[in-house]
């Protein structure tokens, strides 16, 4: 029986060699961070190596670095009323775009009543006059908008973003999850007041994420309270192997960056054209827009994205409908339809996700699935269709 593919990298990436061995030789340290003794200080150097690492990977410094149990936490951290620069006044409402993780689109510790959403166009990019127009309503504000998105890899102008934002005299907060590890990201140059991360999308552990916080910002009040850890942004003894695992995943990741970068766009280009080439009525959301390398969101009339998933699996390659946080919810994609897309190709996308081990013959193999899917998609109902896998 042939080996499965997995193109579902979006989701979560493979556990890499390297991050699996720092989580191994950390689960043999003793001691607690926290704690003076000779222990406490040979626990306390793995978890500040891996802050290290983690900083080097996005042009940072360790202490901009807050380690929390995921993106979702980091978010969370960040999305907070209060928030400010010496210099100004604190952040009493937040903007995110119409294409935020559910995370950010929850407002954080914001009331609903404090949160507008900024619009995209056709291609999923942020509207900066309607912004501009949003920012200029009730200044300062807290501005969350993703560097990537996770759906159709779409990049988003941070930079002039940042600019806008800061003229407004407000608050940047960036989810850069998508984008980590596929493009390059410097922290200072991003002009971005916060950043979010995880682990599990570049090849380390699950449950480690960290949110990377500018110099001079102040009124991070943390979300998990009871100790000093973090320096007292985040409560808690420190996952010391997750981070360990972190740290050498980063290191790995932003190492193979561009190479990683090239092989995924020259796969991207193939799987796109053959895409096309077997049915031409194939879409390809945000095609017209910078893209992440190794993402591909796409439709034909009359597809149905549950069965076309199930059809993949059937297949032996694993695909997903969207964003993992949301894939299992029969509904179109809240991204598609910030996008104006109609509802019936709204129900419809499909993401293709590539990664570091992925393959020519993988995409090919996927290519052959959606042949099949394509011949089936004017029979009378899902069962007739799936009977072809």
């Amino acid at each position: 029986m042939p080996q499965r593919v997995y193109l579902d990298w979006n989701a979560t990436a493979p556990l890499r060699p390297e991050a699996r061995d720092a989580v191994v030789a950390a689960l043999d340290v003793c001691g607690n961070p926290s704690s003076v003794h000779g222990e406490g200080r040979r626990a306390r150097k793995v978890l500040q190596d891996a802050r290290i690492a983690v900083a080097r990977s996005l042009g940072a410094q360790p202490e901009n670095v807050v380690f929390t149990s995921g993106a979702t936490e980091a978010n969370l951290l960040a999305l907070t009323p209060g928030l400010h620069r010496s210099e100004t006044s604190p952040v009493e409402r937040l903007i995110v775009s119409a294409i935020e993780h559910a995370s950010v689109l929850a407002g954080g510790r914001f009331h609903p009543d404090q949160v507008r959403i900024a619009p995209v166009d056709s291609s999923g990019v942020v509207d900066l006059a309607q912004l501009s127009g949003l920012l200029a309503d009730e200044p300062p504000t807290l501005v969350s908008v993703m560097l990537a998105n996770n759906e159709t890899g779409a990049i988003q102008p941070i930079v002039e973003i940042a600019e806008l934002v800061h003229a407004w005299h407000g608050i940047l907060h960036v989810d850069a999850v998508p984008a980590f590890g596929k493009i390059d990201i410097n922290f200072n140059e991003l002009g971005a007041d916060l950043l979010s991360i995880s682990a599990h999308k570049i090849g380390g552990p699950k449950g480690v994420g960290a949110l990377l916080v500018t110099d001079g910002l102040r009124g991070l009040e943390p979300a998990l309270t009871g100790g000093g850890q973090e320096k007292g942004r985040r409560a808690g003894t420190e996952n010391l192997p997750g981070i360990a695992g972190f740290g050498a995943a980063a290191t790995i990741a932003a190492a193979n960056r561009e190479r990683f970068a090239g092989h995924a766009a020259a796969l991207q280009r193939r799987l796109e054209a053959g895409l096309k080439r077997i049915h031409n009525a194939t879409i390809v959301f945000s095609e017209g827009a910078s893209r992440l390398p190794n993402t591909t969101l796409f439709t034909a009339p009359g597809l149905q994205a549950e069965t076309a998933v199930i059809a993949f699996d059937l297949a032996g390659i694993a695909v997903s409908s969207g964003s993992a946080c949301s894939s299992g919810k029969v509904q179109p994609s809240h991204v598609l339809q910030a996008m104006h897309v109609g509802s019936e190709l709204a129900q419809g996308g499909v993401r293709i996700s590539l990664g570091w081990e992925t393959t020519e013959n993988d995409i090919d193999r996927a290519l052959e699935a959606w042949r099949k899917l394509v011949g089936a998609l004017g029979k009378r109902n899902d069962e007739t269709v799936l009977e072809r896998f």
